[in-house]
């Protein structure tokens, strides 16, 4: 059962508290001798969407279980010969399906309700209201890519509305919903009026950037239902197009970290740090690494990227030797769907002249660093989608100029990593491998899709969706022993098992529409 509490939260980058609690006025004189003077009586807005992105960008608890474990491991970003890596081997862990769940409707939804309830209406608060709208959009489509239909209209709503069983809304409902309120938020923002300002830890207040951001996910969400709604796809994709998308990396939806405390540091790199590589003691030993699948794109095409996402452990356990531990001939991925008895079946020589120390891993110095940015969206991606949108008809029709362009947006982010990827470089991969303009339909569906989950390294979230909208890349299933599914890659998380029980009646409804809670029941707009 979601439950919205009566508290408001005060985030720095640096700490982030809760304020207090809203006091009752009391009888008889004595709402002074009760009265809290360090309490606030309203909530501060701006802190409000401050604390919903930083915990967006993740707690640790949910990224490391729904975003690597589950969806990294699902689209072979990751492998791992535990087996409570569950999406390595398509195993079904209640805790680990559940955790995306309960903390974005504990942490994330709640805080950007509230700024929704509070403004909507104030001509003078416009622009709070609107980004709100925007950032209330990237909060639910994300859940909703992850389990289908879920509680929308009504979620959220336990203080504003004292609704503490909220219904599951269809997923086909969600997605008119946040698609018309991108539209409708987008052409809203007023720059004549004031935003949040530094409080806005994505774009600073800049109206302009978050026009930008607006339209960007509109693209994505329209491409979401290519097929499921091919006809709504096209109109969004067109309408994202004119209003205006992400031009440069300049664009890109993001938030910095720093090293200090779980509010100010990338948690899925410190994650990565702290309970996998853990190079300093494990040497080598960890409970995942990079899978092959990966890997092997990245080292058979001589992707200047590998060098910044992977590395042997030693790189990771002293950055003086990041050099040649990160030497793209030494680097080898783990199969997925194997534990440390099974490999041994794949590996004849597995113990003795193979194991886990040769496996490369996360190169937590760049791309998995603690101070490495949360990127909710790229604009190598929205260059990739505009691709797409050109091969499909509903563009520009130059396809391989956007091609091109998403892979040097792509391999150009790697300075936000501290990397660098030269122009040279980039134009030596390109020419190695351009965009195949004689080719059939599927093969530049797969060319574009397949350098669409490379850019979402990290982002497994995204990868995972447009995997299970487009197919691509054409990943080889693992068929581990005792696994949920059949051998076939999960198609969503399950529900919550609380749910089951503490809003039941809801639950079930939703189940009777969408299918049974299982990892195999496909969504709305991957039928």
């Amino acid at each position: 059962m979601l439950r919205s509490l009566k508290i408001y939260r005060l985030p720095a980058l640096a700490s982030l508290l809760t304020a207090g609690l809203l006091l009752s006025s009391c009888d008889n004189g004595f709402e002074q001798l009760n009265t809290n003077p360090n309490a606030l009586t309203t909530p501060v807005i701006p802190n409000l969407l401050s604390y919903s992105q930083v915990k967006t960008a993740g707690t640790g608890y949910e990224n490391h279980r729904g975003n690597l474990i589950y969806a990294g491991a699902m689209v072979q970003h990751f492998a791992s010969l535990t087996t409570y890596w569950s999406g390595d081997k398509y195993l079904y862990n209640a805790p680990y399906s559940d955790a995306y769940f309960e903390t974005a409707y504990g942490e994330h939804v709640k805080n950007v309700e509230q700024i929704v309830a509070l403004t909507k209406g104030n001509a003078d608060q416009v622009n709070l209201y609107n980004i709100a709208r925007i950032w209330r959009v990237f909060v639910y489509h994300r859940i909703t890519d992850l389990y289908g239909d879920i509680p929308y209209s009504q979620a959220g709503q336990g203080y504003l509305s004292s609704v503490f069983s909220p219904k599951y809304d269809k997923q086909a409902d969600i997605y008119a919903n946040m698609l018309t309120e991108l539209e409708q938020a987008a052409v809203a923002l007023d720059n004549t009026k004031t935003g949040y300002g530094a409080a806005d830890l994505i774009y600073a207040g800049d109206l302009t950037k978050w026009k930008k951001f607006a339209y960007s996910m509109m693209l994505r969400l329209g491409m979401r239902l290519t097929k499921v709604d091919a006809a709504t796809a096209q109109n969004y994709v067109k309408k994202a197009i004119a209003g205006g998308v992400m031009q440069s990396n300049d664009d890109l939806a993001k938030i910095n970290h720093a090293e200090g405390n779980d509010n100010t540091r990338n948690l899925d790199g410190n994650t990565l740090r702290t309970q996998e590589y853990d190079a300093a003691n494990l040497k080598g030993k960890a409970n995942s690494k990079l899978s092959n699948t990966l890997v092997n794109f990245l080292k058979t095409n001589n992707d200047p990227r590998l060098p910044y996402i992977a590395t042997l452990w030693q790189g990771n356990a002293n950055p003086a030797q990041e050099a040649t531990a990160t030497d793209p001939t030494k680097q080898k991925g783990l199969p997925n769907g194997f534990d440390a008895q099974t490999i041994k079946s794949l590996i004849p020589g597995w113990g003795a002249t193979d194991s886990l120390p040769a496996y490369s891993e996360a190169n937590l110095n760049k791309i998995a660093s603690n101070t490495a940015p949360t990127v909710f969206q790229s604009y190598a991606e929205v260059e990739y989608l505009l691709a797409e949108a050109a091969l499909r008809g509903w563009g520009d029709g130059q396809a391989a100029l956007h091609y091109n362009k998403g892979v040097t947006a792509a391999m150009s982010m790697m300075s936000l990593y501290g990397g660098t990827v030269s122009a040279a470089a980039i134009t030596t991969y390109l020419t190695a491998h351009p965009y195949l303009a004689a080719g059939t339909t599927a093969q530049q569906m797969e060319q574009i899709g397949t350098q669409y989950w490379a850019a979402n390294f990290l982002n497994s979230y995204e990868a995972y969706a447009n995997w299970r909208r487009t197919g691509y890349p054409v990943l080889t299933p693992t068929n581990y022993v005792g696994n949920e599914t059949a051998g076939i890659i999960p198609r969503r998380l399950r529900y919550p098992s609380t749910e089951s029980s503490k809003n039941a009646a809801q639950y079930n409804a939703a189940i009777a529409v969408q299918g049974p809670d299982l990892l195999t029941t496909r969504m709305w707009w991957d039928k």
